[in-house]
């Protein structure tokens, strides 16, 4: 199945850890270059989105915007039904499926119910395989 990234985000290690939304990131086997988790860890270098959680939570009534789940990669596919070790490839970047997004209180800061509403529909934590990979927004995702 083909699908597209509809955005990508990091977070700046500065004193306001900003959110910022690009066209396009870099990735080599540490993580996503320039952002605040770079080499901090591997397991978890990654967190891919599915449109899916935010059109969960506006059917709730929560109205987000895109980035508020802390994603690094939108996408149109719903990854999360990868088992671990299941690899993605994301333009010309290929991906590992690591884990499931554990909730976090920075979730319950965005909205009191998202924890719960979310608990299975977050997001999945990947690492980089391809060393030295960039991936823009548009790319197409496809399970290998």
């Amino acid at each position: 199945m083909q699908n597209k990234v509809l955005k990508l985000f990091i977070t700046k290690n500065d004193s306001n850890k900003t959110r910022m939304s690009l066209n396009s990131i870099n990735l080599d086997a540490l993580g996503i270059k320039e952002d605040k988790f770079y080499n901090q860890n591997l397991q978890r270098s990654v967190l891919l989105t599915s449109i899916e959680s935010y059109k969960i939570a506006k059917n709730e009534g929560i109205d987000l915007e895109y980035g508020s789940l802390g994603e690094n990669i939108l996408l149109e596919y719903n990854p999360y039904h990868l088992q671990e070790g299941a690899r993605l490839l994301v333009g010309n970047c290929l991906l590992e499926i690591t884990q499931n997004c554990t909730l976090c209180k920075g979730l319950s800061s965005v909205n009191s119910k998202l924890p719960k509403l979310l608990k299975h529909d977050r997001g999945i934590f990947a690492k980089v395989i391809e060393e030295n990979s960039q991936i823009n927004v548009g790319d197409t995702t496809e399970v290998l």
